[in-house]
């Protein structure tokens, strides 16, 4: 039963989000170095991981604590996974479980940095910051806590698995980081909608509280339109091979989520499609992205 509780607040459906990073990571390194140490990929890939896992959650954790969990409504997509409420006991143990992960990041950091120099310092540095502060802190910034989410999965994991695998920075792979960063951004932002009320309550100022649902459909579309014009101006630029035209199909998820936006706002959540196409978009495009740059 405690496995079962622990498990729920790791939230592991969220957790595919990690790997597609990862993988784009590994394409833009595939691409100028096409030979790959396993060991190294496999140790980027669980610590990246345990990231993911501090993240939930310590914010499951936190949510419970504030009060949040008591007063949000849960969809398949936001709101928490609920398992707190139901098993206040446990509040402890998620706790621990949130700090071993992030022991865990930092433990596999320090040994990048201690095999592979320096150049991977300033990174972790951030993530471990964002993952401590992203609950309490960030959440009460909406211009933070709109880009938070996009820095930590888009940028960091993408340009993080790509200086460990090749041993410094490349414009590709900062170039090819601008699509998840922005489409993780929206992810986000769509899922917070439904939890505007119940945030608002307990403090928090996310850009859907601060700026309106009309101002946040906006930025949407503005992410949205970015990052897929990114794609095809790095196919004619040649920076990219011409099969990542494939990584435009999602775009057809995003548009139907901005569709559901429009017409529902803040009540998005009673209409789950539109964030689960959402949710598709997010994991689609890069994952198509880097298989393109790979097969290319």
């Amino acid at each position: 039963m405690r496995i079962k509780i622990l498990l729920q607040t790791i939230r592991g459906p969220f957790l595919i989000l990690t790997p597609v990073c990862i993988f784009l990571g590994f394409s833009t390194t595939y691409a100028i170095h096409p030979i790959i140490d396993l060991a190294t990929v496999i140790l980027i890939f669980f610590g990246a991981i345990a990231a993911h896992i501090s993240v939930n959650t310590l914010n499951e954790y936190y949510d419970f604590k504030s009060g949040l969990d008591l007063i949000t409504k849960k969809t398949p997509f936001s709101g928490g996974s609920g398992a707190l409420p139901d098993n206040p006991e446990m509040a402890k143990s998620v706790l621990v479980l949130g700090l071993v992960s992030l022991t865990a990041t930092i433990i596999i950091g320090v040994s990048f940095v201690l095999e592979h120099g320096m150049e991977i310092m300033p990174i972790g540095l951030v993530g471990v910051v964002l993952i401590i502060a992203y609950t309490k802190w960030i959440n009460r910034s909406p211009f933070l806590c709109l880009i938070a989410p996009g820095l930590g999965f888009g940028v960091l994991m993408v340009i993080g698995a790509h200086v460990v695998l090749t041993g410094g920075h490349s414009n590709l792979a900062w170039m090819i980081s601008l699509v998840p960063f922005l489409l993780v951004n929206n992810l986000l932002l769509l899922n917070q909608y439904p939890d505007i009320e119940a945030d608002s309550t307990i403090g928090r100022n996310t850009f859907p509280i601060s700026f309106g649902i009309k101002n946040s459909n906006i930025v949407y579309a503005i992410f949205m339109l970015t990052a897929y014009s990114l794609i095809i101006y790095f196919i004619f630029s040649e920076i990219i091979p011409r099969f990542s035209i494939i990584a435009l199909i999602p775009m057809l998820f995003s548009i139907f989520s901005l569709s559901g936006a429009i017409k529902y706002g803040a009540r998005i959540g009673a209409h789950p499609q539109y964030l689960a196409t959402n949710v598709a978009a997010a994991l689609l495009t890069p994952l198509l992205l880097g298989i393109a740059i790979v097969c290319g």
